[in-house]
């Protein structure tokens, strides 16, 4: 097979079988590509004719462009995803990736709001308007339920179960879990269902079944949400900045500091491993030690 065959064969593969979106898709094949290149630029004919020392060359390469350790990083990993891919399926006879392995990465704790400063944030939204009533219930959402983004936007009217108090998520690789919700963010849904969408839904004649609209009745996007949160910060007293991933690393957070095992948090969030929440261990560590040197008289 030629290389061009290869690389469709594992892109169609990641998008069928792993579930995976169209931008993680693209973040492979542009690593890919960037591969394709080097290896066209050395002589190389194909995958297959790899080994060890062209990969450390390549690695040498990404070095000498002073690209961060995170971006080698993730080259490298989606590299050897790939080759173990074509390994696996008898394609190639050996993985050269699988031989090279990088530092560990900065330690990057994740950005969360206070409990105060959450109550400020809740004290912005409050307002008349139908949007008033969309942004505090796509708040009270976000944090009450520290679901991403991209899956708040494709939640629609028949996900939502008042009467267990959950929500039906579809997160990564198109996987579903359930969520509970508590009876602020139930209020706020409820009032934000007769005071906002349906008002907007009537005002342009729309008829969908997607819970959060924009302006205009249509269904929000992401970027709409992230430009709703920016509103929020900007009419709120705080001088921060928001970032769409803080109010999911806020609830992961809150909720630990309040008692909440690991393994719960862990399901809640929709990681895969646990590996991937135990960052928010360290913040909660940060936290009990500047509370310590605060408060505690020998510190």
């Amino acid at each position: 097979m030629t290389n061009l065959e290869l690389k469709k064969i594992f892109l169609l593969y990641l998008i069928t079988e792993r579930h995976y979106s169209e931008l993680t898709k693209k973040a492979y094949e542009e690593d890919i590509n960037e591969f394709t290149d080097f290896l066209e630029a050395t002589g190389k004919a194909d995958y297959e004719s790899v080994g060890l020392q062209d990969v450390r060359i390549f690695l040498g390469e990404l070095s000498e462009r002073q690209l961060s350790r995170n971006t080698i990083s993730r080259k490298i990993s989606s590299l050897r995803a790939f080759y173990q891919f074509l390994l696996k399926n008898q394609l190639i006879s050996e993985n050269p990736f699988s031989y090279i392995h990088l530092k560990k990465k900065n330690l990057r704790l994740p950005r969360f709001f206070y409990e105060k400063e959450i109550a400020v944030l809740f004290e912005a939204v409050k307002g008349k308007e139908p949007l008033d009533f969309r942004n505090e219930a796509l708040l009270e959402v976000l944090y009450g339920t520290g679901i991403r983004l991209s899956e708040c936007k494709n939640i629609v009217m028949n996900d939502i179960d008042f009467d267990l108090g959950i929500l039906l998520i579809r997160g990564k690789g198109n996987k579903e879990r359930y969520v509970p919700f508590g009876h602020y963010a139930a209020a706020a849904i409820q009032e934000y269902l007769e005071k906002g969408r349906d008002i907007l839904m009537v005002k342009y004649e729309k008829q969908h079944n997607y819970l959060f609209v924009n302006q205009y009745g249509t269904p929000i996007s992401s970027s709409g949400i992230e430009y709703v949160l920016n509103q929020i910060i900007k009419k709120s007293s705080l001088t921060s900045k928001i970032h769409p991933h803080m109010l999911r690393h806020t609830f992961a957070t809150h909720l630990l500091n309040n008692g909440a095992d690991m393994r719960t948090v862990q399901e809640l969030l929709g990681h895969a491993s646990l590996s991937s929440t135990q960052i928010y261990a360290h913040v909660t560590k940060e936290h009990l030690q500047k509370n310590y040197r605060k408060f505690h008289p020998r510190a």
